[in-house]
């Protein structure tokens, strides 16, 4: 499997997992020309591509789906709530939309995906495994760790999980009180520190790449991010990377090795 990250940010979500042929997009929260550069880096179009896995319904995730359905109709796969919203957002879905149930595992062209929940401030908001040809696993947009989010990550060779702030850089930056108290919030985002934790475990249980993804401009930078986080996995075989806001990084996810469990 090979993971193709278009963008991971505030500003804009879109990845790209492609095995044996098959292709598939997490997140369109770029314009669809965005992803059209993207593909054709890989040396792919929109025909090429099977679906795009919906995890929420905020703007950074979705803003290309309105082109995308109506120049290239591409299924949408969500859970019952985010279709709902994305069918009041942005009636142009409504014939793309495929309801899929948060924790049962679906097929999509080869892939073999399973949704579960992330705690944000929305209604609903998923994280995705996908398997085949190796195990990818995402989780962004929560404001803590669960129990459903960690079993879900679990065990994936290569996971990105988000690394939205540093927590100084938020307290004494420029945002408003109000913001603040909602990204430090158990439904806002994941700091730092907490996704180092996080990370540590999952590389005690497999996982041999980690990305971190999702950073604010305003609140946190790579270095400040990558130190946090590598602080914590010093004594663990791991390869950490930094997910750039307008893309650019791709790596293979590879199934773990033995001595890796």
């Amino acid at each position: 499997m090979k993971l193709s990250i278009f963008a991971s940010g505030s500003s804009g979500n879109c990845l790209l997992l492609s095995s044996g042929g098959s292709h598939l997009l997490i997140d369109a929260g770029i314009s669809m020309r965005r992803i059209e550069a993207g593909l054709r880096e890989s040396q792919l179009t929109f025909h090429d591509v099977s679906g795009v896995l919906i995890t929420h319904e905020h703007s950074d995730h979705i803003s290309g789906l309105k082109m995308l359905c109506k120049h290239h109709a591409l299924p949408i796969y969500a859970p019952h709530t985010i279709a709902n919203r994305l069918r009041g957002m942005l009636p142009e879905t409504e014939s793309c939309l495929r309801i899929i149930r948060v924790g049962e595992g679906f097929a999509v062209a080869g892939f073999h995906v399973t949704a579960f929940h992330t705690p944000h401030d929305t209604d609903e908001s998923v994280g995705y495994r996908v398997e085949g040809g190796g195990c990818f696993a995402m989780a962004t947009d929560m404001g803590h760790v669960t129990d459903e989010v960690r079993n879900a990550l679990t065990g994936a060779d290569t996971v990105l999980i988000e690394a939205n702030h540093d927590v100084d850089m938020l307290s004494y930056g420029p945002y408003p009180v109000y913001l603040k108290r909602r990204i430090l919030s158990d439904r806002g985002h994941l700091s730092n520190e907490n996704c180092g934790k996080l990370a540590r475990y999952l590389c005690q249980h497999g996982t041999r790449q980690v990305i971190l993804g999702h950073l604010s401009k305003e609140n946190n930078r790579p270095d400040i991010a990558l130190a946090a986080v590598r602080q914590q996995l010093l004594d663990l075989p791991v390869e950490l990377h930094c997910a750039p806001p307008a893309g650019g990084l791709t790596l293979n996810v590879e199934d773990a090795c033995p001595c890796c469990l």
